[in-house]
């Protein structure tokens, strides 16, 4: 930061505080700040980025005793002041300031000796600058934007079955230090889905925000349902005469008891059957059952069965049901 904005910039009304706010409170007063404008929260934000800019730049000196110091000296006997070129009709400008303050050091009446090098080496000397002990250099912070770092995020992996990802519950993870943690499952997540478990990651190396566990989980196939977003998709097998002549058949659902459906009569294979709300269910949306029917062909027929297919294949109507395939394809 330059020297000029120690002037330009009330760093108590930028974080909304009195100037003799406890350190704890503002502390307090900037996590609240920080989480309501960090970028990870606000992305594309411009303006948010901006503020959280700003508030971290002045968290970084008022949370540092002596810069707090220094800062208020210097807003105290430069208010109103700015940086001017010298000459005539210029009081109050830049050697005024500084002379002020070597005076207040106890220089005398004079100005400040060694001039600019000796105002700047104060900061140096005492290690207050941003981060590195240089007076206008930023410490770490998001994007060097000055502040507390957070911590860093610690990821991790889990496995469950697809009904535990379809209902929800609540799993424990071993976290890298051994110790385990409990992660909640929210019904309906997806595989590849992440959870994130705000400020349980790793600490902040200079009190800022602690980072976040981010849990990756994988999801088992289920051997007889498979997800299409909210929806469930279940093949139900059906006889020739059932798809022919219709029936009413049974069809599973995801850890309940079965549903009945009926098949109209002339079902064909690949056709879909819908049940409502008996797929996945989250806290926005509620999927559906789509059972696809498959026509069963036997693969084993005895002398009555096939005699009577035969006399069957003499009377059904002679369509071929490839005539329109064949027809699309040569044109």
């Amino acid at each position: 930061m330059a020297s000029q904005d120690w002037f330009d910039k009330d760093f108590y009304k930028v974080l909304g505080v009195e100037k003799d706010v406890s350190a704890a409170d503002l502390k307090k007063t900037y996590r609240k700040l920080a989480r309501q404008y960090h970028p990870d929260s606000n992305p594309g934000d411009v303006k948010a980025e901006a503020k959280f800019k700003e508030i971290s730049e002045a968290y970084s000196v008022l949370n540092d005793p002596e810069q707090r110091e220094e800062y208020d000296q210097i807003r105290a006997m430069g208010s109103g002041a700015r940086f001017s070129a010298g000459g005539q009709g210029a009081g109050g400008g830049f050697e005024d300031v500084f002379s002020r303050f070597g005076q207040s050091r106890g220089g005398g009446s004079g100005p400040m000796p060694g001039g600019f090098d000796d105002f700047f080496s104060v900061f140096e000397q005492q290690g207050t600058g941003f981060g590195s002990g240089r007076f206008g250099q930023t410490s770490g912070g998001y994007r060097g934007f000055g502040g507390p770092q957070r911590g860093a995020d610690v990821t991790a992996r889990t496995t469950i079955d697809f009904v535990t990802a379809a209902k929800g519950e609540t799993i424990t993870l071993q976290g890298e230090d051994n110790k385990p943690f409990k992660v909640k499952i929210p019904a309906g997540v997806a595989d590849g889905q992440k959870i994130r478990l705000r400020g349980r990651g790793r600490p902040s190396p200079d009190g800022g925000e602690a980072g976040d566990i981010v849990v990756t989980v994988a999801v088992r196939p289920h051997p007889v349902f498979a997800r299409e977003g909210v929806n469930l998709r279940v093949t139900v097998p059906v006889t020739f005469t059932e798809a022919a002549l219709g029936a009413t058949i049974e069809v599973p659902t995801l850890g309940g008891e079965p549903v009945r459906l009926r098949v109209a009569p002339g079902t064909p294979s690949g056709r879909v059957l819908r049940v409502k709300g008996r797929g996945i269910q989250t806290t926005k949306a509620t999927g559906d059952l789509l059972a696809e029917v498959q026509v069963a062909v036997p693969a084993h027929l005895d002398d009555a069965a096939r005699e009577a297919l035969e006399r069957f294949h003499a009377l059904e109507p002679k369509e071929n049901p490839r005539a329109d395939l064949m027809s699309k394809a040569r044109s």
